[in-house]
């Protein structure tokens, strides 16, 4: 198993115990990387025994919210240990676009700067008791979809990644060799965000570096469809977003057989 000591950018600040129902725990954690602080959230449940697989949860461009909070806490029912974390530091959430836009455009300045958030929260995650810190995966939602994408274009030591509804063009380009994770994708077909060029040209970049990828396209389906509350944002706001009920299902079903078969549970 591999050494559990912390990278020198986190220093762990504070943990605080929650209880959502008799064996689920929770805790919001709050952390350092550098100079600024972010806020997590870890779930597990009590009734798997020993060290298990960990999930990291990249949030959509919302910022770290309750929905990111709720698919850690359902992976946690799975037996995972789940960590949502956070890429905008404690407080950035953002509740219209154009907030929501300023803080995914200052997180994604730079590269060098994302992937030092991610890999923070992926130690913390590896340091857990519960955790196997051998067995990682990530998945992500819109912007965190992207995010778990690059991670895994950028060779970093994952089993799994999963986007879901995220962006799928990126200036990083996976190499043969590089890439060490399996990649499932989930997309709507009718995401104006993520349009079939998109999709074609992961195919072909995914396939010419020799990675294991899965992707599903979603007929009439469109951005954002896991999350319920996408129909009230698109109507608030005019967006092209939409929840789609069979889709959202289809996707957790796939994603929880992706690890099941990744992990060999």
């Amino acid at each position: 198993m591999k050494a559990r000591a912390l990278m020198s950018p986190l220093i762990l600040l504070a943990m605080t115990p929650m209880l959502s129902q008799a064996d689920l725990q929770t805790e919001e954690i709050h952390y350092r990387v550098g100079d600024e602080q972010f806020t997590g959230y870890l779930a597990y449940d009590d009734r798997t025994r020993g060290e298990r697989p960990g999930i990291l949860i990249v949030h959509e461009w919302w910022g770290h919210n309750e929905f990111s909070r709720q698919q850690a806490e359902k992976l946690a029912t799975e037996g995972y240990t789940a960590f949502a974390l956070d890429m905008y530091g404690s407080g950035k959430l953002a509740d219209h676009p154009d907030d929501a836009r300023r803080f995914m455009q200052a997180a994604t300045e730079n590269s060098a700067a994302i992937r030092e958030r991610f890999e923070a929260a992926m130690q913390l995650l590896q340091d857990h008791a519960t955790v196997d810190a051998d067995r990682i995966a990530a998945q992500g939602y819109c912007f965190g979809g992207a995010v778990v994408l690059n991670m895994a274009r950028m060779g970093l030591d994952l089993a799994g990644v999963v986007s879901i509804h995220g962006p799928l063009a990126s200036p990083l380009h996976a190499e043969p060799g590089q890439v060490k994770a399996r990649v499932q994708v989930y997309t709507g077909g009718a995401d104006q965000m993520v349009p079939a060029d998109q999709v074609a040209a992961l195919v072909q970049e995914m396939q010419s570096a020799g990675v294991d990828l899965t992707l599903t396209s979603f007929p009439g389906v469109k951005h954002s469809f896991s999350n319920p509350d996408a129909d009230a944002v698109a109507t608030r706001f005019g967006m092209p977003i939409g929840y789609d009920r069979q889709a959202a299902e289809r996707t957790w079903r796939g994603t929880l057989a992706f690890y099941h078969d990744l992990f060999d549970r």
